[in-house]
């Protein structure tokens, strides 16, 4: 077998993904490369880009979104706005694609690998991590923040029957009491030529709901945000949810639909209905919405909120892991 590592740009990685979505395992959203690009563009200064791909025979067995800042190699994103971070590798090319990729590591300038919010399931947390100490490095995984996600059935009733009779009646009640308020609409909009439209009403919603949502969504941030709706929007993976009262909008989820999986990725709502739990209701309708399109699982995301445990979702623990290299 023949083995090399190349340097990638965003622009060519962007373009080639059509052709590498179906022989790697893109695990989530957040390694997607347009995810990558939209959070470099925003905050990837004083870091050097390390954006590379690994290939067998010519061929792409894997990808490595690294960037690199004081000796330091990390991936591409920060553990504030991307849930879940990873390598892209096929399956099956793990070992290949981590013996390689360590070996370039431990040859370089870099002498610590530090990676954040691993999934158990995480290429990273399942293969490098066993690797890199059968190799002699020094690795240190803790626990990071919990995550919660609920496997969704075929039919909302089932979904329904899956909570306790508790949740279930107070649900249930929930959706009575709005629904008698007046006139209720919950829409889905995931058309990219209304995306600016939408996101002014989402982060109105965002900041007027919190304090710390006000305080977390700076001009920076919420440059960010709107760049990574437009580029998902564009990718086709991009789903608002906006619960309407009297046509006016009380609250809204923003989410990705991806690989039959719906990530709650933020949401917020207007104070002045909270006496209705528009806030949380608005989830429950995505959910709700989640299921009628068939999709399999629905994903809160990081975060102990207690809505989520109500709602029915299950902890996944997420670590972050630190290789010394030299």
């Amino acid at each position: 077998m023949s083995y090399s590592l190349t340097e990638q740009s965003f622009d060519s990685l962007i373009s080639s993904w059509t052709d590498l979505r179906d022989c790697l395992a893109w695990s989530s959203v957040f390694v997607l490369p347009y995810w990558l690009e939209a959070w470099w563009r925003e905050f990837g200064t004083g870091a050097e880009k390390r954006l590379c791909d690994i290939r067998e025979n010519g061929n792409i067995i894997g990808v490595a979104p690294l960037m690199v800042k004081d000796g330091r190699a990390s991936f591409i994103g920060s553990a504030d706005v991307c849930d879940y971070m990873d390598f892209v590798v096929a399956p099956g090319k793990e070992q290949a694609f981590f013996t390689l990729l360590l070996d370039h590591l431990r040859h370089s300038d870099i002498s610590e690998l530090y990676l954040e919010s691993l999934r158990p399931d995480s290429a990273a947390y399942t293969n490098l991590v066993d690797l890199a100490k059968n190799q002699g490095c020094t690795v240190s995984c803790t626990l990071e923040d919990v995550s919660l996600d609920l496997d969704l059935p075929a039919a909302w009733e089932e979904y329904l029957e899956m909570l306790t009779t508790k949740q279930r009646r107070e649900v249930s009640r929930k959706l009575r009491r709005l629904y008698e308020a007046g006139d209720i609409e919950y829409s889905t909009i995931e058309d990219a030529e209304t995306v600016p439209e939408t996101m002014d009403v989402f982060l109105k919603l965002l900041r007027d709901s919190r304090r710390d949502k006000a305080t977390f969504m700076t001009a920076r941030m919420e440059s960010f945000f709107r760049s990574i709706a437009e580029a998902m929007a564009g990718a086709g993976l991009l789903r608002f949810g906006i619960l309407k009262i009297h046509a006016l909008p009380v609250a809204s989820v923003m989410c990705f639909d991806y690989n039959d999986k719906v990530y709650l990725y933020n949401s917020g709502y207007d104070p002045l209905h909270s006496y209705l739990s528009v806030g949380l209701l608005s989830k429950v309708l995505s959910i709700k919405d989640s299921i009628e399109r068939g999709r399999k699982k629905f994903d809160f995301l990081k975060g102990a909120e207690e809505y989520k445990y109500r709602l029915g979702g299950k902890e996944i623990p997420i670590y972050s892991c630190r290789i010394a290299l030299k």
